[in-house]
């Protein structure tokens, strides 16, 4: 939580801040970075995605009191964090002026159509995140996702419009390329090959690193002792897919796989009146597609497979399971939507450390803020179902 806070989002708060203030905005060296509402809009939409990670990943936290030198801030909780994030994901956009476009941006060279885009599809991802709270708050999830299905900004659902961060190589490389830098023990997981490989699903052979044609997962879980154990027992375990780990792999953050699932549950749910299973086979197109493995022979028997076909039934776990095959390698989203629906079944390891020898479900709050911010914190772990714990739910994750 400190790092987001005092790193990413600190200096998009300075951001907001030198291009709201009647002083600060004229000055030279603020105007220089493009127009004042063009930097607003991207600030904004940025701070919105950082803070839906911490929310997701916490629960309440401190976010009307945060970076705002209030020395104990309040935690507010989630669902008010969400309807205010919902609420910038629609107002940030807005501010687009036509003036300067904003220097220095990585993601999309100051375009703002392919912001607004942004803007739009992580809206549509937040508020399927309210599922299983919609009822409990006047249908807020489903208004908000029929409003950004139909928004003239659009959404991301061509791969030409994927958002991803291009890592230069360099002195900036990917993070897995860092990961594997000095040590060669991180792998992909049994529990996610052995799926792959068992619908017969190609996108195994570039998730996984293959040795003689196959891909090895290890047991996920496992204590050091026992993982050291297994690997020297099987040198042909296979590491991240060579694709994945180069200095200069993207790192998606948004797809078109992600955002025509989201529809296709949301079609399922009744929230649209979209086909959920052509929503859904784009979706597997798309995500093939995106790894370079689509062929339209092996395509048509996959979608026509038991496993993977909604026309039999099982829809919610037939997507989410694409879900989970389709976001990675991103982990926190990956966890998020296991979270929320549920699918894969996943059987919580026998070295698990926590109380219930479940799957962590949130993380839990900083030890300093027990010394440094009680009265805060524990009025924040009277609403966690589950109190602060690994087992305890975000308010979203209802059981």
């Amino acid at each position: 939580m400190d790092d987001l806070l005092r790193r990413a989002l600190e200096d998009l708060y300075k951001i907001i801040e030198f291009n709201t203030s009647p002083e600060k905005k004229i000055l030279p060296t603020v105007t220089s970075g493009g127009s004042n509402n063009n930097q607003l809009a991207v600030a904004r939409i940025m701070k919105a995605y950082f803070f839906a990670q911490v929310t997701d990943m916490w629960g309440d936290v401190p976010y009307s009191d945060a970076l705002s030198g209030v020395v104990t801030p309040k935690y507010d909780a989630q669902k008010d964090i969400y309807t205010d994030l919902l609420k910038e994901l629609k107002e940030a956009p807005a501010l687009f002026d036509g003036g300067a476009a904003v220097k220095g941006d990585i993601l999309f060279e100051g375009d703002a159509t392919k912001w607004k885009r942004f803007a739009n599809s992580l809206r549509m991802v937040l508020a399927l995140r309210l599922s299983k709270r919609d009822g409990e708050i006047g249908n807020l999830g489903k208004t908000v996702f029929a409003e950004t299905l139909a928004s003239p900004a659009g959404l991301v659902d061509e791969n030409s419009e994927n958002v991803f961060m291009p890592w230069p190589g360099g002195s900036y490389k990917n993070p897995w390329f860092q990961m594997y830098d000095g040590r060669t023990d991180y792998a992909i997981s049994a529990t996610l090959a052995d799926t792959m490989k068992l619908y017969a699903d190609p996108r195994v052979n570039v998730f996984g690193e293959a040795h003689n044609n196959v891909v090895k997962g290890v047991p996920y879980g496992l204590s050091r002792e026992v993982l050291n154990t297994w690997m020297s027992g099987n040198a042909d375990y296979s590491k991240v897919g060579p694709d994945l780990v180069t200095e200069d792999a993207p790192d998606y953050i948004i797809t078109a796989a992600q955002i025509l699932l989201s529809r296709a549950e949301a079609a399922a749910l009744g929230w649209t009146a979209e086909n959920a299973a052509d929503l859904y086979n784009r979706a597997i197109k798309a995500s093939w597609e995106q790894w370079g493995v689509f062929d339209q022979a092996a395509y048509n028997t996959y979608i026509a497979s038991a496993r993977v076909s909604i026309a039999g039934g099982e829809v919610m776990r037939k997507i989410g399971t694409q879900k989970w095959i389709a976001l990675y390698p991103n982990a926190w989203q990956g966890w998020a939507e296991w979270r929320r629906m549920g699918w894969p079944f996943i059987k919580p390891t026998q070295y698990a450390v926590n109380v219930s020898k479940q799957i962590p479900r949130r993380y839990g709050y900083p030890p300093a803020e027990i010394t440094l911010n009680k009265s805060n914190y524990d009025a924040a772990i009277s609403r966690i179902q589950g109190g602060d714990t690994h087992d305890g739910r975000v308010w979203w994750d209802k059981q």
